[in-house]
């Protein structure tokens, strides 16, 4: 009998460039395996640079949509994981997930410098997101 996806959600202030980026790699990378989500405690778009940068792998999320985290208060999920401080100061309990963890990445948005200076954060990022959370979920499976 095939295992259950391992259920994952990322949260982070905005749901517009980390936890975007985090649940297309995390689907991508790790296909049949982890089921990834992610939700923000003050939702608002999609970011065009997140899209970019992950558009640069081959990954497309322009079809992802920002959404509230209290729309997936009542799910079950294996792991619930923050991004940033804000996310996790004000985020509401999961009584239904395993572990709720906290690791925290910069927020590209905060980026100064040309559009190339800019991209280049969230690249930066998007590898860090790839490798530090791709690392710890390996582990989980």
């Amino acid at each position: 009998m095939p295992k259950t996806p391992l259920k994952v959600l990322f949260i982070c202030t905005g749901n517009s460039c980390r936890s975007q980026m985090a649940e297309g790699l995390i689907n991508h990378d790790f296909k049949g395996q982890i089921e990834a989500k992610s939700a923000g405690v003050m939702p608002c778009y999609v970011h065009p640079n997140a899209i970019k940068a992950l558009d640069e792998l081959g990954i497309d999320i322009t079809h992802h949509e920002s959404q509230h985290v209290n729309e997936f208060q009542n799910e079950y999920f294996d792991i619930v994981i923050t991004l940033c401080d804000y996310a996790k100061s004000v985020c509401p309990d999961f009584p239904n997930a395993d572990e709720v963890i906290h690791m925290p990445f910069d927020d590209p948005i905060n980026a100064a410098g040309s559009e190339e200076d800019i991209l280049n954060e969230y690249r930066r990022v998007r590898d860090l997101l790839r490798n530090q959370i791709g690392d710890f979920l390996s582990k989980q499976l």
